[in-house]
């Protein structure tokens, strides 16, 4: 084979390949069966956010009974996976604060946060209230008090 075409072959199969390990698992709707990775508890039982964090070369995805202990989860060094994808409720879609939902599932980086809330999250800590929206999270914080931040503004002695 000539080398031109065999450059432009590994190429092809490169960007395949890159193309493929962007794409992260999507997230998957919680039941009874779904139990936070810390307290081992049903989720449905809590009200307030929850969060799924999907791990490479695992099919099930870890759930968390609150927003922050999935980012306490990303940023601490206990993981055995790489983390693929974190995902949030977005408590904008949310039916209640005491029913968060089952699948109304956002990405945890595109989400806006309402740090600071009266509200706690299910495992009566304070929370971070995850949004799709800038508009939704103002909303909540005026009701709720708080302010709107993004993930990456979130410091780690705040989780």
């Amino acid at each position: 084979m000539k080398p031109l075409p065999l450059l432009a072959l590994m190429s092809f199969v490169a960007a395949c390949s890159a193309e493929k390990a962007i794409e992260p698992p999507a997230p998957v709707a919680m039941t009874e069966e779904a139990l936070g990775h810390y307290c081992q508890m049903n989720l449905l039982e809590h009200p307030g956010p929850k969060a799924q964090v999907r791990l490479e070369g695992m099919a099930a995805p870890l759930f968390f009974s609150q927003m922050r202990d999935a980012l306490a989860y990303q940023r601490s060094s206990e993981q055995s996976h790489p983390i693929l994808a974190i995902y949030v409720s977005d408590m904008g879609r949310a039916e209640s604060w005491e029913a968060p939902g089952a699948d109304n599932w956002i990405s945890g980086e595109a989400a806006y946060y309402v740090a600071g809330a009266t509200l706690h999250g299910g495992m009566g800590a304070p929370e971070f209230v995850p949004f799709s929206s800038r508009q939704a999270a103002g909303d909540f914080a005026a009701r709720h008090g708080g302010q709107v931040v993004t993930l990456d503004a979130i410091p780690d002695e705040d989780v």
